[in-house]
Formats: structure tokens, C-alpha cells, sequence
């Protein structure tokens, strides 16, 4: 087979990295930084043109999500499990904390932007709620280890 016929990428710098993009979509890489700890994370993100894609690689990641409308909803939690697809839907409210070794793989629109994916912040109140969802499924996936 020849070289020029398979594209090779790796990242592993921290944070978001996007790697290929083809047509209308893109594969990126997103590896645990400082400022995807639960203490860090002030605002959610949604995207009003694409789905997008996670993929648990290495390490931990846990989802949060708001609901859909102007502003934020309950949240809910999901802790990853490795190799399964979890798909966010367009217009979802989400947010995610990663361990220092999570690293996880992400499909998306190739036009994802800031300019279509706008971020709300987190209230005191809301930043409690994520902890205390954190806290909660951590000692549940932990004591079913």
C-alpha cells in the first residue's frame, strides 16, 4: 500500500485539537487540560449546526448536559465509558471534565466555530450543581470498580 493513500495523525499536546477535516465534517483530539477541571469549568457550550461526537480513548471524561433552550436547564451527568459513541445533539447545552490522563476523540462539523456555538456562563448556584453531579457519579463509578 502506498504512503500517500493513508494520513497519519496523532496529538498529544493538551487541549483541542482538531486533525482532519473533510468535506463537511472534522475529527479532533481533545486531551486533558488544566482548564477542563471540575473547579475550572464557568460556562456550557452548545452548537447550533452539528451534532457532535465523543469518544472515550484514555483516562476519564464525564458529560454534562443543560437542556436546549435560551438558558440552561437541570443538568445531567454521564460518566464515559471507553469506546462507546456518545453523541451530543445539535443545540444541547454541554460541558465536560477530563482526568489528567482522559484523552477523547471528537467528530464535528468542519465549520464549528465560536461563531455558531454559543457559551453561557455558570452561575454559583450552577457550578455547585455540576460539583455535586460530579462528586455523585464519581463515588459511583468508583465503588463499582
Amino acid at each position: 500500500m502506498k504512503k500517500e493513500w493513508i494520513e497519519v495523525v496523532s496529538y498529544e499536546e493538551e487541549g483541542y485539537q482538531p486533525l482532519i477535516d473533510y468535506g463537511s465534517w472534522r475529527v479532533a483530539i481533545l486531551n486533558y487540560c488544566d482548564e477542563l477541571l471540575i473547579e475550572q469549568i464557568g460556562k456550557m457550550q452548545k452548537h447550533n449546526k452539528t451534532d457532535e461526537v465523543f469518544v472515550l480513548l484514555e483516562g476519564e471524561c464525564t458529560l454534562f448536559t443543560g437542556g436546549m433552550g435560551d438558558s440552561l436547564e437541570e443538568i445531567d451527568v454521564i460518566f464515559m465509558e471507553p469506546n462507546r459513541i456518545y453523541n451530543i445533539k445539535k443545540g444541547v447545552w454541554h460541558t465536560h471534565t477530563l482526568n489528567q490522563k482522559g484523552k477523547v476523540l471528537i467528530v464535528e462539523n468542519q465549520d464549528t466555530s465560536d461563531e455558531n456555538s454559543p457559551t453561557i456562563l455558570l452561575n454559583l448556584e450552577q457550578k455547585g450543581k455540576l460539583r455535586k453531579c460530579f462528586e455523585k457519579i464519581t463515588t459511583i463509578t468508583k465503588s463499582m470498580v
